[in-house]
């Protein structure tokens, strides 16, 4: 890695630093996460009330990533960056104009939502129709008119934390999804018993939070003397490029949200409950997936947007192979842990109140079939970036058109005999395939170079650890019936010793492999 210059803080240290700021502000949201998902598990189970609010809230929350996470995010910040490098004095009018012209098209497009609310039920729901389950139909549609707005709200919440982001802030953008997660969990416990069907509770509380979130970044953006004064105008040059940017992009780093709502569609054909165990098993998934490739690829985007900047492609490349190294050290442990305990980690958290023991063994197989692609999605996270910090958004594109081909055709070979656990494997694999893609491309574009990077032993010493601490965790696991004869404290503080076990055991096998954590932490 290309040494710094003297005074200079190494870039890695800077963003491995960051990246532990967004992983504890991201683990203290997955905590909570956690506890609201085992409220709702609770009080809601996997019934038809869970499985329309899932329903209504995975729409939002497809259009969320488009227009927030996804490719907004991507194609604000290196045009951001940009302006920083280049016309720090136009900044300021950059981010009130943006802001302007985002949120008007957010209006208009939560508008649609909340009035068409029927219609997007329909086609995203085709399922409850064909099935005759017109009480399920209406509770969805009712919901959704409440959770739409989110997108609005969000939206423009993330568009403050892409700033944030930009200005080396990440403490407050990556705490802010706490604040759903509380809300969440008020309205499940103190607003159901308000509600004609008590469900609905969640959607008054998916609502409240996006009200929450957007009030909460206000204070950090003012404080870096850069909170937008909202002026509309698409034809300011930032603006333009932004969006010529944003539009090929909406469809290529959505592809794993377009996915979930092709399994959204089929699940709704599925038995009751379907929903629910798909979205249980997906939580799980979405820790890991949170913790290190979220993580880390939202530190790294403008790293590389500088880089790029700044012509350095050596450093370019070197941040690829970094991302990439620390993605399959802690990436595929926890792929291995997701697989083998996936019964006992639905039937830890999930395994109480309304859930029963067929709503754990269903969400666990789905979990295992989740686990299987989880080093696909974060390779997808780290390597996305690539492209965006280089403003090429059309390339994504075509690879993820393949991805979502590829996830629709697996969809319809394996959901009629595997049912919903088909669609879990059919996104995992699909993700492999769009990560394979993303890969050859920088590689072929020659701004990753991977010859010299010491992979090939480095995968072995990964490999061999993983199989070590699988071997432990297999050893260490009661038997099945532990986990549903036992109360709930017990058997978190059993699932816990087995993981702390299991990671030290793998962090010990890594150190006798050979594996330097002082230079892969650089």
């Amino acid at each position: 890695m290309t040494e710094p210059a003297e005074g200079e803080r190494p870039q890695g240290t800077s963003m491995l630093r960051s990246g532990i700021v967004v992983s504890v502000m991201t683990m203290i949201s997955r905590v909570f996460g956690l506890v609201r998902d085992m409220v709702i598990a609770y009080f809601f189970g996997a019934s038809a009330g869970a499985d329309s609010f899932f329903l209504a809230f995975r729409i939002p929350n497809f259009f969320r990533r488009l227009f927030a996470e996804g490719a907004f995010s991507q194609a604000f910040v290196p045009v951001l960056s940009e302006y920083r490098e280049k016309k720090p004095a136009e900044v300021q009018d950059l981010v009130d104009r943006t802001a302007g012209s985002l949120g008007v098209s957010l209006v208009i497009i939560t508008l649609v939502g909340v009035i068409g609310a029927e219609v997007i039920i329909s086609i995203f729901a085709a399922g409850y129709i064909y099935n005759g389950e017109a009480e399920k139909f209406a509770l969805a549609t009712d919901m959704l008119r409440l959770t739409f707005p989110y997108l609005l709200l969000i939206s423009l919440t993330a568009f403050a934390g892409a700033i944030l982001n930009t200005f080396g802030r990440f403490a407050a953008p990556a705490f802010t999804p706490v604040l759903l997660n509380i809300s969440l969990i008020v309205a499940a416990l103190y607003l159901r018993d308000y509600m004609a069907e008590p469900a609905m509770a969640l959607a008054w509380g998916v609502l409240i939070a996006g009200v929450a979130q957007l009030t909460f970044q206000a204070p950090f953006l003012y404080a870096e003397r850069i909170l937008p004064k909202p002026k509309v105008d698409f034809r300011h040059e930032g603006v333009k490029k932004i969006m010529a940017l944003m539009l090929p992009a909406i469809f290529g780093v959505s592809v794993s949200q377009i996915n979930l709502l092709v399994d959204t569609i089929l699940a709704s054909f599925l038995a009751t409950g379907s929903l629910s165990w798909l979205y249980y098993s997906d939580r799980l998934l979405e820790l890991p997936l949170a913790l290190f490739g979220i993580a880390v690829a939202t530190v790294i985007l403008p790293g590389l947007s500088k880089e790029h900047m700044s012509d350095s492609p050596e450093a370019f490349s070197d941040t690829l192979n970094w991302s990439l190294k620390l993605m399959i050290v802690l990436g595929l442990p926890a792929s291995v842990a997701l697989i083998l305990l996936s019964d006992e980690l639905i039937a830890t958290l999930f395994y109480q109140g309304e859930m029963t023991i067929e709503d754990v063994e269903m969400s666990g197989l789905a979990l295992a079939a989740y686990g299987v692609g989880l080093l696909g999605h974060m390779f997808i996270k780290v390597l996305a970036p690539g492209y965006f910090a280089r403003q090429d958004t059309s390339t994504p594109v075509r690879y993820g058109i393949i991805a979502l081909v590829s996830n629709i055709v697996l969809n319809l070979l394996l959901v009629w005999h595997l049912k919903h656990v088909g669609l879990a494997l059919a996104t995992s694999i699909s993700a492999f395939i769009n990560a394979g893609l993303l890969y050859i491309g920088l590689r072929r574009e020659e701004v990753l170079h991977t010859s010299g990077q010491g992979w090939l032993l480095h995968s072995v010493q990964v490999v061999f650890a993983a199989a070590v601490m699988a071997g432990v965790i297999t050893w260490l696991l009661p038997q099945q019936n532990y986990w549903y004869e036992t109360d709930f404290l017990p058997r978190l503080g059993h699932m816990l010793l087995i993981c702390i076990v299991g990671a030290v055991t793998y962090a010990a096998a890594l150190a006798v492999s050979g594996v330097n954590f002082r230079k892969l932490m650089r």
